[in-house]
């Protein structure tokens, strides 16, 4: 862990080759955005963590149905950015976006279902 100059090299070299290879709209390519993210976001960074899970949410609906667990996933990426912020009503409402999808498509006792809960219930009251 923390190793975040790796992390950048190699997920920067993922995402050259997706944007040379494959549609804009392309879910690979928003994984790809989606990671450097979550590194950012490890880092502090937040805002740049935002601008690029902000990016992811706006491929993921033009190439994935409106219920797919990608998708929860990216709300739930924006809640912990914001979660991390301080900014708390925001995340529950990403967090409970998250939830709403999630629950279209995955079984009420799947476990990244119940992490999505959990992620809720930890900025509920703050």
């Amino acid at each position: 862990m923390g190793n975040y100059p790796k992390a950048f090299s190699y997920y920067g070299k993922a995402l050259e080759i997706r944007q040379q290879s494959l549609p804009s709209n392309h879910p690979d390519l928003a994984s790809s955005y989606s990671n450097i993210g979550l590194v950012h976001n490890d880092m502090g960074d937040y805002p740049e963590a935002l601008s690029l899970h902000e990016k992811v949410l706006e491929i993921l609906p033009q190439s994935l149905p409106s219920n797919h667990p990608d998708l929860a996933q990216s709300y739930n990426n924006i809640g912990l950015v914001h979660e991390n912020m301080g900014i708390y009503s925001k995340a529950r409402t990403f967090y409970e976006r998250a939830i709403q999808i999630a629950q279209l498509s995955l079984s009420s006792n799947h476990p990244k279902l119940q992490m999505l809960r959990n992620n809720l219930e930890r900025v509920k009251n703050k």
